[in-house]
């Protein structure tokens, strides 16, 4: 594997569908007198919008209709600073994610995308951003876009090749979505994707997917999943990262492990938090930082989304993550159970 390119502050290009979210103002179903309120998500562009707010340089490569709502997603990601590579589709609409909010919580989502804009991927799109992808210095992917289907498939299959002949590095989050598409269908495709990145990240119960084998119950999570991230780096990966929730998360690197603790948080809105880390993580990466503190910044971002509503709006700027030193993270955010996601 060759080294990182040389950029002053690094540059993350991702492509994958991102949604209108609508979110209840009050808790509840939506009803009449409960309205409303929209916004947006998707978890490639989560992860632009973790490192443009560090400092980075992000590009989103995807597809919206030709609505309200994708003119919403163009708009919002543009005001974050993200240059935005979107083909306008006027045959789909923009994909919908709704919230149901209980006790004030997130806890059931909704995702109406079928025959969504986004679900319409194409190598085309991936074609037409190739200067995109080649000048970056990492393309990130993940397997929600696998999951759309076989034209989104071959969309990250024909990006990865344009990465590779670019010398661009490719990050990919395994991000596996039981709702989009079955274990055995989908367990093959992801470890086919995660042995063609440079970087991958998982959940546990992912690389249990991906790998063919569950974690040990016999030892601490961290040891576990110490020994599942060892595995993922050597399907292909120059680096594994495995998130242990609560626990933070263990990488994989040059033969060794580095682990870094979770920061405690009182839970608002757990949707995102894996975006974020895999965000700051790879930030840090293109900064040059070593495996550890690329964990701590990672783990630092998903505590500060998990402690806010929406999926990226508590996204800390470079200047709020050097205002959040890590013993004081957890009273910063005034709280103790942090889930990642």
């Amino acid at each position: 594997m060759t080294g990182w390119k040389e950029n002053t502050t690094g540059s993350v290009v991702a492509l994958g569908e991102t949604m209108a979210v609508l979110t209840p103002v009050a808790a509840g179903r939506p009803a009449p007198g409960n309205p409303l309120r929209a916004g947006i998500g998707g978890a490639e562009s989560n992860v632009v919008a973790a490192a443009t707010r560090l400092g980075a340089a992000g590009t989103w490569i995807g597809r919206v209709g030709d609505d309200d709502l994708g003119r919403l997603v163009v708009r919002e990601l543009r005001a974050e600073g993200i240059k935005v590579l979107a083909e306008v589709d006027p045959h789909a609409p923009t994909g919908l994610m709704l919230k149901e909010l209980r006790v004030g919580r997130p806890r059931r989502v909704r995702y109406y995308r079928t025959g969504s804009a986004g679900s319409r991927l194409s190598p085309a799109d991936a074609d037409r951003a190739a200067q995109a992808i080649a000048e970056a210095d990492v393309l990130h992917l993940t397997g929600i876009t696998a999951a759309l289907g076989p034209g989104p498939r071959a969309a990250l299959d024909r990006a990865i090749r344009i990465a590779r002949a670019g010398g661009t590095k490719v990050s990919f989050d395994v991000n596996h979505r039981r709702t989009l598409w079955p274990d055995a269908e989908a367990a093959p495709v992801l470890r086919r994707l995660a042995s063609a990145a440079d970087v991958v990240f998982a959940g546990l119960d992912e690389a249990e997917l991906i790998l063919g084998r569950p974690a040990a119950t016999d030892r601490p999570v961290t040891e576990a999943g110490g020994e599942l991230a060892a595995l993922l780096a050597a399907l292909g990966p120059a680096t594994a990262v495995v998130k242990l929730g609560a626990l933070g998360a263990v990488a994989a690197h040059d033969g060794s492990l580095t682990y870094a603790p979770g920061h405690p948080v009182t839970v608002v809105d757990a949707v995102g938090a894996g975006d974020a880390f895999a965000g700051g993580y790879l930030t840090a990466l293109l900064g040059g930082s070593p495996s550890e503190a690329c964990l701590r910044t990672g783990n630092a971002l998903g505590a500060a989304v998990t402690a806010t509503e929406g999926d990226w709006e508590g996204l800390p700027t470079r200047a709020e993550l050097t205002d959040m030193p890590a013993e004081d993270l957890g009273a910063r955010f005034r709280g103790a159970d942090h889930v990642m996601r």
